[in-house]
């Protein structure tokens, strides 16, 4: 009896330049799908200098199209390549806008859902980008009429529950966290300098401008204190001008991307991480910031509000309220007792999540998507 074969779609696989947490939550999916016995292919676009297809750690990778057109022309690959036979499940990862599956497969198809865009695409994309965005996730509900949906967090369930899909074909199943990589490491000092380090894509809608508004009233109440910005994207250019406008004595600095074990000891070294977006699907960051016993200050936003236990994790502060995180930030700079109770605190809950617990619930609910 040959192995049920599983589709994954997915604007990126784990080797593109640009891969984060959603492809990281997928991946460790698949693999628990590939530790079952299934033949996985995780369908994506290509990007520069990546091969057509590929494998990666017992599933097949196959490239088509780019980021601006994966949507348009997912139709026809489904039927070139993916219909005879149609794969025994499609999963589709709902990460950047709706490839409505359902409509071009006759596999059951289960949909993963991070977060939408919502009105948060106005702030990322010019005008007509985002209201195409918008009236592609309009769609959802009705194209996906028959799918379970797979969430990372109650925020991205109460959205999908607004929008009208009923509330039992949404299962919420936290992300996992590799505790071999994030942990508190004895012998790794904290920096010498107040440290608040931001990790994560350089793009419009996470908010680092926000941060950058604020820094000079932090600096004001906390005179030496540092801002480390790890990441790269295509909005690094215009935040380092912006730096440039509110930061006189070089006092951020850029590092891009980092290989993780170097991320992870800036992790450690930080004195706070820094959470600013205005919508976020869990926000992975801020518990592998606990793990590492770093204390987190996160805007109060969908995702963020359920990754982060308020006043016991990290402090949440109202989206867009300078005084606000200005405040916030220069309290758990400044006060060290309140620093090292959110630090525990954070390490504590980051180690309810594991990926094995994860990958195994999510496929479970994944798989309901099957005719019985």
């Amino acid at each position: 009896m040959s192995a049920p074969r599983l589709l994954a779609v997915n604007f990126r696989d784990p080797h593109h330049p640009e891969a984060g947490g959603a492809e990281l939550h997928l991946e460790e999916i698949l693999l628990e799908a590939v530790r079952r016995g299934w033949e996985v292919t995780w369908l994506a676009t290509g990007f520069r200098g990546g091969p057509s297809e590929a494998e990666h750690r017992g599933m097949r990778i196959v490239r088509r199209g780019d980021w601006y057109d994966f949507n348009l022309i997912l139709p026809g690959v489904l039927r070139r390549e993916f219909s005879n036979p149609a794969p025994d499940l499609v999963i589709e990862d709902i990460n950047k806008v709706p490839c409505f599956t359902p409509w071009w497969t006759k596999a059951p198809v289960a949909a993963i859902v991070p977060h939408l865009f919502g009105t948060t695409a106005f702030r990322e994309a010019q005008l007509p980008v985002a209201i195409y965005v918008q009236m592609l996730e309009a769609l959802i509900p009705s194209a996906y009429r028959k799918s379970p949906f797979l969430v990372i967090s109650e925020s991205t369930g109460d959205d999908l529950a607004r929008r009208g899909v009923p509330p039992g074909r949404v299962s919420v199943v936290h992300c996992g966290l590799d505790h071999d990589r994030y942990s508190v490491d004895p012998s790794v000092a904290k920096a010498a300098a107040p440290t608040v380090l931001y990790i994560g894509r350089l793009r419009r809608y996470k908010g680092v401008d926000w941060v950058m508004r604020t820094w000079p009233e932090v600096r004001r109440r906390v005179p030496g204190a540092r801002l480390v910005v790890i990441g790269d994207g295509p909005h690094r250019a215009a935040l380092e001008r912006v730096a440039s406008r509110y930061d006189s004595d070089g006092s951020v600095e850029f590092l891009g991307f980092l290989p993780g074990g170097e991320k992870v000891q800036r992790l450690r070294e930080a004195w706070v991480l820094v959470q600013p977006s205005p919508k976020e699907g869990w926000g992975l960051t801020v518990v592998e910031a606990g793990a590492c016993g770093t204390a987190v200050v996160a805007a109060d936003s969908p995702g963020l509000r359920d990754s982060v236990k308020r006043d016991e994790t990290g402090l949440l502060v109202p989206y867009g309220d300078d005084t606000a995180l200005a405040g916030a930030l220069s309290s758990v700079l400044s006060d060290a007792a309140l620093r090292d109770r959110l630090a525990a605190a954070g390490q504590k809950w980051a180690a309810r999540f594991t990926w094995p617990d994860c990958a195994r619930a999510s496929l479970d609910a994944l798989l309901a998507a099957r005719p019985r």
